[in-house]
């Protein structure tokens, strides 16, 4: 039979036992980590610095809360374009004042699209990809992607085209990428075909009041007597017929 340990040998192993339990009981104790927050858009974009004009008008058409829930609620996740405040400065004056609330709401859509894209995934997407503002106003509002190579990426809209710029975020379930344009789409934006000028709805109607004009060297066609000389002919034969019946009546007593 093996002789004991000493004594010495198991204070000196005492305190890494020690240490081990208290190790143990530590990783059963500790919380779990907290899932990650809800992903504030508004904070992303004031991040950047340069997006106050979007800000303001996607908190004016109430279209924050609707992104942030729809992330909340979605497997699919969201991108969105930003254009800068350079970007709403250079529009023409009165662009956005021009058109509806709707119209608005269906522009700012317009730069979103209802699912994550990172830029490699841009190479192999099938245009014109959905954005979510497609089937507004019974429009398309597609966009057309361009893969240029090392990450660089055109989108264009039909009338105008930009790069994506700096991702102020590209992390699931959310990609925010800077353009320095502002996406029209064509939809609003596009040349508007011309209106077809209506087609007669019958054959004109001839005027009854206009006498056709007469051919050089025709006969004009003689009036009909009107009803007033018809009338005057009539009293003057009843006037003649009397005179003559006086006449005869006298003649015959004078023989």
């Amino acid at each position: 039979m093996a002789p004991p340990p000493p004594l010495s040998l198991i204070l000196l192993s005492l305190p890494y036992c020690l240490l081990l339990l208290l190790l143990q009981a530590q990783a059963q104790t500790a919380p779990a980590p907290a899932p990650p927050g809800p992903v504030n858009i508004t904070a992303i974009l004031e991040k950047g610095g340069q997006f106050t004009t979007l800000i303001r008008l996607l908190n004016t058409n109430q279209i924050i809360n609707q992104l942030e829930t729809q992330l909340n609620s979605s497997n699919q996740g969201l991108t969105i374009f930003a254009p800068t405040d350079n970007a709403f400065t250079n529009l023409k004056p009165g662009t956005l004042n021009n058109l509806s609330t709707q119209q608005q709401v269906a522009l700012l859509l317009y730069h979103v699209l209802p699912k994550y894209y990172n830029l490699a995934s841009f190479e192999s997407v099938s245009n014109p990809v959905r954005t979510q503002a497609g089937g507004m106003d019974g429009g398309e509002y597609g966009l057309n992607f361009t893969s240029l190579g090392n990450n660089q990426v055109n989108v264009s809209t039909g009338v105008v085209e930009t790069q994506l710029n700096n991702a102020l975020r590209q992390e699931f379930p959310l990609a925010v990428y800077q353009v320095d344009k502002v996406l029209l789409p064509s939809d609003l934006f596009g040349a508007k075909s011309p209106k077809s000028a209506p087609s007669p709805s019958g054959s004109p109607v001839a005027d009854t009041n206009t006498t056709p004009a007469t051919k050089p060297g025709a006969k004009a066609a003689p009036s009909a007597p009107s009803k007033d000389s018809s009338s005057a002919y009539g009293k003057s034969s009843v006037g003649v017929g009397l005179v003559v019946g006086v006449a005869l009546m006298c003649t015959s007593f004078l023989s």
